[in-house]
């Protein structure tokens, strides 16, 4: 996994974050490249890993994440 988001691969954080939550990551992976995008550039605002995998539990929870 690379740190950016221009490639296929998300940000390191928000893939230790999915591996914590399966249902997150089947959500995720379920999403449009542009949906994901959309996620990805949310957790830009995330300074800790508690506040990620908060917004990540939030999404396997079916809140939405705009």
């Amino acid at each position: 996994m690379q740190n950016n988001t221009t490639g296929d691969d998300i940000p390191l954080g928000l893939g230790m974050a999915l591996a914590k939550n399966v249902d997150a990551m089947n959500y995720f992976s379920s999403l449009s490249k542009s949906q994901q995008q959309d996620v990805i550039k949310k957790t830009h605002q995330f300074n800790s890993m508690n506040e990620m995998q908060s917004y990540v539990d939030n999404i396997a929870n079916g809140q939405t994440f705009n």
